[in-house]
């Protein structure tokens, strides 16, 4: 078995190191050891971080994209050996934990290519009364120095990436904290940093508690900048403990998906059955809510339930399941609890919500109260709740009903209610006859309301990831 040491400039174990076991979801296999991190640990590696942050941030900018860029080949040459790590700790799908793997390399360029551009702006100082053309004025964008990632289990590659390039593209160091269930994929990500030629000390990835050592970065005065990415309830917490740091927080979800009298049901039916549950519904985009307008809803769920009871499920290293386990048994159990209070309050459970360990069969819960908490909070399960509207204004309003403003999305054919949705709805994402679950890695992606504060994406996090000077040089009047 395989023993992971902390990734951190000149860190070795001691006599009192303590290591613990990194195991499959769905067999409880042991894959590996890794270092139960202590916050001494994670305040070492902050102080690795410091100093190698004034390397780096003084490298030019060409030099870094040079290393990021041969990162991303050696994440393209191991996308398998990545894969597999995936499935095998996360219990996604072999097939899912490929198309994740094979995106990192894509991430890791993009950051290279964004964070090497960081353009100013000239000022019209002369514009404003008093001042003539003595004067020149303009931005300067600069790395903040430490950032301190905190990233989930859910997408252990594409989060990760998500904060940890473009952050180093622009020349910060960077202290990554990865979720306690699914270290191995960063650590595997770290080495192609690292392979590449990316300086010791530029980043480093501690593993072990998240609430001790999640606690011990944010309140760390030599972090600039916290990206973190988890529930609505830790990204509060984050904020009361912070102080004046920069914060990206990308937080819970519960996303609507409005059907429309008018849309093409066949259409919406199979979008929602891949949105609803790819990685077994454990994404903050993925289709919570189904809102349909009355007049619609036994066609729609007609052409829903055969789809949704065809997804096969099971052992995610078997190619034919399309789905694998939740992140634990007891998040399953979780699962199978709020389904099981939904029907007791009135919901009927259409298909799907048995539970075999980790395993859940996809299930579609029809009848539900809108202001249920299987709809107001965050599910992050293999279920849909379907609930009905009166009219497309009441279809918004249910939409807008809970306290998260994550993902959106609306199917109609007619272009005046889609424009109309876009502007009513509270959410940082909305698509048009398509559910949330779709993502560009270069789009800004953050929420409204609950969901969280600033933005990802890779263009919007170089920005996020860095601080705006302005300089201004006097001249003698002329």
């Amino acid at each position: 078995m395989t023993r992971h040491n902390l990734f951190v400039s000149g860190w070795k174990p001691g006599p009192k190191t303590k290591f613990e076991n990194i195991v499959t979801p769905f067999d409880s296999k042991v894959l590996a050891e890794v270092v139960t991190g202590t916050i001494a640990d994670a305040e070492y590696a902050v102080d690795q971080a410091v100093m190698a942050s004034a390397m780096w941030r003084r490298t030019p900018a060409h030099q870094r994209q040079e290393i990021l860029m041969a990162a991303a080949t050696i994440a393209d040459q191991r996308q398998e050996d990545i894969a597999q790590i995936i499935a095998m700790e996360n219990g996604k799908s072999i097939n899912e934990a490929r198309g994740e793997a094979s995106r990192s390399g894509e991430i890791i360029r993009l950051a290279a290519f964004e964070g090497a551009h960081l353009y100013g702006s000239s000022l019209p100082l002369d514009a404003n009364k008093g001042t003539g053309q003595e004067k020149i004025g303009f931005t300067l964008r600069q790395p903040v120095g430490v950032v301190a990632a905190i990233a989930p289990f859910n997408y252990p590659a594409l989060l990760v990436l998500h904060k940890v390039a473009p952050a180093l593209a622009v020349g910060n160091a960077v202290v990554l904290k990865p979720a306690r269930t699914t270290p191995l994929t960063a650590l595997a990500l770290a080495q192609c940093f690292m392979d590449a030629g990316l300086p010791e000390g530029v980043l480093s990835v501690i593993t072990g508690p998240g609430s001790q050592l999640g606690q011990s970065l944010v309140t760390n005065s030599k972090v600039r900048k916290i990206s973190f990415t988890g529930s609505t309830a830790v990204g509060e917490s984050i904020a009361r403990m912070a102080g004046v740091k920069k914060l990206s927080l990308e937080l819970g979800a519960s996303s609507p998906v409005i059907v429309l009298a008018d849309a093409d049901i066949e259409f919406a039916a199979q979008a929602v059955t891949l949105g609803g549950y790819i990685n077994a519904g454990q994404v903050c985009i993925s289709v919570q809510r189904v809102i349909l307008h009355k007049d619609i809803r036994d066609e729609f769920l007609a052409a829903l339930m055969p789809k949704v009871s065809a997804i096969t499920f099971g052992n995610p290293l078997d190619e034919s399941n399309q789905i694998g386990s939740l992140i634990s048994e007891s998040e399953a159990v979780r699962v199978e609890k709020s389904i099981g209070e939904a029907v007791s309050k009135g919901a009927k459970l259409l298909v799907g919500g048995e539970r075999d360990g980790a395993f859940m069969s996809p299930a579609i819960l029809a009848n539900v109260d809108p202001s249920s908490s299987v709809a107001q909070d965050e599910l992050f399960g293999p279920a849909v709740v379907v609930s009905d509207a009166r009219d497309d204004k009441h279809a918004i309003e249910l939409a807008n009903s809970t306290a998260y403003g994550l993902g959106a999305g609306i199917f109609t054919r007619d272009t005046s209610k889609a424009i109309h949705a876009m502007r009513e709805i509270d959410a940082g994402i909305i698509h048009v006859n398509w559910t949330p679950l779709w993502r560009a890695d270069l789009m800004p992606y953050g929420g409204l309301k609950a969901s969280g504060i600033g933005k990802e994406g890779v263009r919007t996090t170089v920005h996020e990831m860095t601080e705006e000077k302005t300089v201004i040089m006097h001249g003698s009047p002329w």
